[in-house]
């Protein structure tokens, strides 16, 4: 007789939403309710407005809220919630902080004179518990404790105290605290149910960098690593760590246009949906144009697209377009295309991936550019995490059949040419874009070196940019230097500013 293991399952636990969608997805749907976690961080990184966040969701499902507070008082956080639009309406807050413990003849205590104790702080928070009877509390912050205890173990064994209550209370309580003694952060890692770390990073250039990071949480299933955030107005915004593998779809590379029939030839038939195409040459060749034109014969077929531009400003694209007869701007009019411009020392790679999941989940967009990895790899802390965050977002998108063209610009003109990164093992095509030079003239040419989907053309073809847009010429022979980045053509075929041969 055969038998069968039996699968165990973690038991369903009721969860408490934190207010922030990015979050709740991280802890897989909230945190388990009834017991006490550790919010820790730098000052500024956000403990505080999460904690608000917190306790306004609860007041929207009809559940008291209470936040004590050690370090601020009252107005001040009227004051910081105000400053993201919001009230405290329905929150009930505890101040032990009083005029009294400030004055100048009681400088071993701020909460009350002589040195009223951490037992009678403890006593007061327990007393106001008991009496508002609340679903959940934030108490803020543990830094202020710490240093009324004195001593680790009387702090720890008042922190156990207050865990064992809350916990008898049925209580959902966020603990802040600021990480000013490191020595102690082991003892409260230790006593809580879960542990949220939030870190606020400083550039030299550009704004603050804020990320989370899940350290513990038990008896549920949680996305680790870091996952990037933003505190603005309105609170704060998480953006999940993106993981390909959760969204596995089967792809079915169907070859699509280019909207330009030669293109089609040399690449093979088309551009395969599921899969990338590295889009690689110098300033000024070609790329961004050649793009266009994909993305307007996707819009043609009624396909929305989704184009982000780091280096290039709205209107510029758009007068070019125009200029090449490809019409964008009713396209952006009616929503089925997103030309969206960004700052790349203000967007960090986590937002900017929720930014492309949207375009995709939400608006349906079946093509995705990028315009362009040099700019994008700004926002990034190095080229390691660049490829590493580049990996993931190219097979989330080819998971879901979207077709994504990556512009990569390679420093020089002429000569040889180089790349910021290295990102061609990752590409499923790559699209070579050279300039050339053919009886004293400074000519384009582009040619597909690889393809992972479909036969191409080993060919190198002349390729220029007119008012009926992209025009690729016959194939090109005698060309000499064209890996060395110094392409000499010293053919016979007709150029494509050249008359026949019989009218010359």
């Amino acid at each position: 007789m055969r038998r069968t293991q039996p699968t165990t399952q973690l038991p369903l636990q009721e969860r408490a939403s934190t207010g922030i969608p990015g979050l709740d997805d991280v802890l897989g749907g909230g945190l388990p309710c009834g017991h006490v976690y550790l919010v820790e961080g730098n000052p500024g990184s956000g403990k505080t407005t999460l904690g608000l966040h917190f306790l306004r969701q609860g007041v929207q499902h009809g559940e008291r809220g209470l936040y004590v507070t050690l370090s601020e008082t009252g107005a001040e956080l009227r004051t910081v919630a105000a400053s993201h639009g919001w009230d405290l309406e329905g929150i009930e807050l505890f101040e032990l902080v009083s005029d009294e413990g400030l004055s100048p003849e009681l400088e071993q205590s701020i909460l009350h004179p002589a040195q009223v104790e951490l037992g009678e702080t403890v006593r007061g928070v327990i007393s106001a518990v008991e009496r508002l009877r609340p679903h959940r509390v934030v108490f803020d912050s543990l830094s202020e404790m710490r240093l009324l205890a004195q001593e680790p173990l009387r702090y720890r064994r008042q922190v156990l105290a207050l865990k064992k209550f809350f916990s008898d209370q049925g209580c959902t309580v966020l603990l802040l605290d600021d990480r000013s003694s490191a020595d102690t952060d082991q003892q409260l890692h230790s006593i809580a149910h879960g542990v949220i770390n939030l870190e606020q990073v400083v550039n030299q250039y550009g704004p603050e960098r804020r990320h989370l990071r899940v350290m513990k949480m038990r008896g549920i299933k949680y996305r680790g690593g870091e996952h990037d955030f933003v505190l603005d107005t309105g609170g704060l915004s998480v953006f999940p760590r993106l993981v390909a593998s959760e969204h596995r779809l089967q792809a079915d590379h169907t070859l699509v246009s280019s909207g330009v029939a030669r293109l089609d030839e040399l690449m093979g038939g088309g551009l395969p949906r599921g899969s990338n195409v590295l889009f690689s040459g110098p300033s000024g060749v070609g790329k961004t144009t050649t793009a266009m034109a994909v993305s307007l014969a996707a819009l043609q077929r009624g396909e929305p697209v989704a184009f982000y531009l780091f280096d290039e400003g709205l209107s510029t694209v758009l007068s070019r377009g125009k200029a090449l007869g490809m019409e964008l701007a009713p396209y952006l009019e009616t929503g089925q295309l997103q030309l969206v411009p960004l700052d790349p020392a203000e967007m960090s790679a986590g937002e900017f991936a929720h930014m492309v999941r949207h375009a995709v989940e939400a608006d349906g967009a079946q093509v995705v550019v990028i315009d362009s990895l040099n700019a994008y790899l700004q926002a990034m802390p190095g080229s390691k995490y660049l490829v590493l965050q580049i990996h993931e977002l190219l097979s989330y998108l080819n998971h879901l059949n979207v077709l994504t063209i990556l512009i990569l610009a390679q420093h020089g003109v002429v000569g040889e040419v180089v790349s910021d990164v290295d990102i061609s093992y990752l590409a499923d095509a790559i699209l070579l874009f050279r300039y050339f030079e053919a009886r004293g003239k400074l000519l384009k040419a582009v040619s597909m070196v690889k393809s992972r989907t479909s036969q191409h053309e080993q060919t190198i073809r002349q390729f220029r940019l007119g008012r009926e847009g992209l025009e690729l010429g016959e194939e090109l022979a005698d060309f000499e230097g064209v890996l060395m980045g110094a392409a000499v053509y010293r053919g016979r075929v007709r150029l494509l500013d050249e008359a026949p041969a019989e009218k010359r």
